[in-house]
């Protein structure tokens, strides 16, 4: 059997903001590795990626991504070997219904008109041949111009999903089922009538269908998007594997969701919409009980990750990232430390976590948005101590990569070299410094660091001055293109 080309999409939006303080608008969920050694978006590229093992032709990945977040999934996707992929990278968040008409504009952009399969980058599925079979059938059937849905077959009384209700195949082969209606997430007795009845499905997001379909259903219900993106295409940049549409246009594209803004409306229009079932071990990880549930545990229920030790505690969530946590006769709660905060929350109330977000960011606090410990596109920074008038970072650099050339109004700085070699500008002189040695960078002088060896750099610098905010930087050359 000849099967179509398949154009795979990763969606890679989203802040997470009910799995904080693991997941932060700088380095929101799909970068973390929850369950098992890969982050979710590297289980997701590793997922799709995997349809060539059954002889399907699939063209390079797509990730649309914010921009912010551009080097995060670069590197990641590096790190798992995904070959040549391009990350369509959105100026501000509108919505996933924009996100896919980003992809299937490129897709169409070479006068190819491929499948696309197109999923979150932040949900974890156990049995990976089921979901590759499950893609398999859906592509089949969107080849002949149908609009697929995978739907997820439930397992409880679910009320924080929506539901997909579907009917009878038409060829009896219960593959390929007719979409009768999408349902808003209902409340418990309705959800457990949903599992007495059978047929109904909860919707996780993922779909299937060709470009040109997608672009002309759109057009259909909501031209406005259609149009503004196609726009906003039209006049994009490209900088390698970077595809950034243009922002102001992008803008003021409206945002929606692909639900609200076609596959709610197919099935009473002359647009059919089908589902494929997929019972392969689905999780969104959408809150901590989620996460909970899908890590093994021990005899007493209990799922831990790092430093920790327990004493008649019972179906408790530890995630330790830097020190021990130790818990005594507790049960059903989820405690999660960072080196900046812990989280200390009842398991049941776990998607009430977004409170703590808002509160933090209604008071301009900045452990919302980033750890203690921030990647950059050349390594990372840690900020190991801070006070009045000083800040201490341990900071690393990859090999052959290099900060920008800059200067600080504000701060002088002083470094030494702990591991590597540094090369370094500094004002008109350009040193060279290896383990135990140090220089001074005087407020105002423009400077650089660059790690010209084969091992990573790494570096105590010491900051000192009145304002040490990350916004003190005049950036004169940038190998990223940051300004």
């Amino acid at each position: 059997m000849k099967f179509p080309t398949v154009q795979p999409v990763i969606l890679c939006g989203g802040s997470g903001t009910r799995l904080w303080p693991l997941s932060r608008a700088g380095f929101p969920k799909q970068f973390l590795c929850l369950t098992g050694n890969d982050s979710l978006l590297q289980q997701a590229a590793k997922r799709l990626l995997g349809l060539k093992r059954e002889n399907v032709p699939v063209a390079p990945l797509y990730i649309v991504s914010n921009e912010e977040h551009r080097f995060l999934a670069q590197e990641q996707l590096r790190e798992i070997g995904a070959g040549d992929v391009k990350l369509l990278l959105e100026p501000v968040g509108r919505n996933t219904a924009p996100a896919l008409t980003l992809a299937a504009l490129a897709a169409l952009e070479h006068g190819e008109d491929p499948v696309l399969v197109v999923i979150p980058a932040d949900q974890t599925i156990a049995d990976e041949a089921a979901f590759q079979q499950a893609v398999l059938k859906a592509a089949l059937a969107a080849e002949q111009g149908d609009i697929v849905i995978l739907g997820i077959t439930p397992d409880k009384p679910e009320t924080g999903y929506g539901y997909i209700k579907v009917g009878a195949a038409d060829d009896g082969a219960a593959q390929v089922l007719p979409v009768n209606a999408f349902v808003e997430k209902p409340k418990r007795e309705v959800a457990e009538d949903y599992l007495r009845q059978g047929g109904y499905y909860w919707n996780a997001g993922m779909f299937v269908l060709k470009a040109s379909v997608w672009m002309k259903v759109l057009n259909d219900f909501r031209s406005d998007i259609a149009a503004g993106t196609e726009a906003a295409w039209r006049e994009k940049s490209v900088d390698g594997a970077f595809l950034r549409p243009a922002k102001q246009a992008f803008a003021d594209v409206p945002s929606e969701s692909i639900d609200y803004a076609v596959m709610e409306k197919c099935p009473d229009s002359p647009f059919a919409i089908k589902m494929v079932a997929l019972d392969a071990g689905w999780s969104d990880l959408g809150a901590w009980d989620a996460v909970w549930n899908v890590l093994p545990k021990d005899e007493n229920g209990n799922a831990h990750t790092g430093d920790v030790i327990t004493a008649d505690s019972r179906n408790t969530l530890v995630h330790a990232t830097s020190r021990l946590v130790s818990l005594v006769g507790v049960q059903d709660i989820v405690v999660v430390e960072t080196p900046d905060a812990v989280l200390v929350a009842d398991k049941s109330r776990s998607q009430d976590v977004k409170q703590i977000v808002n509160a933090l960011n209604d008071r301009s606090r900045g452990e919302h948005a980033l750890h203690r410990k921030v990647h950059r596109p050349w390594g990372w920074y840690d900020s190991i101590d801070e006070g009045g008038r000083f800040k201490v970072k341990r900071i690393q650099v990859k090999p052959k990569a290099s900060l920008s050339l800059q200067m600080h109004h504000h701060r002088a700085e002083h470094w030494i070299v702990v591991k590597g070699t540094a090369e370094i500008t500094n004002g008109d002189k350009v040193l060279m410094l290896t383990e135990n040695q140090s220089t001074y960078i005087p407020l105002g002088e423009v400077h650089r660091l660059v790690n010209p060896g084969t091992i990573p750099l790494e570096i105590i610098e010491v900051q000192s001055g009145s304002y040490l905010g990350e916004d003190d930087i005049v950036r004169f050359e940038d190998t990223y293109g940051r300004q």
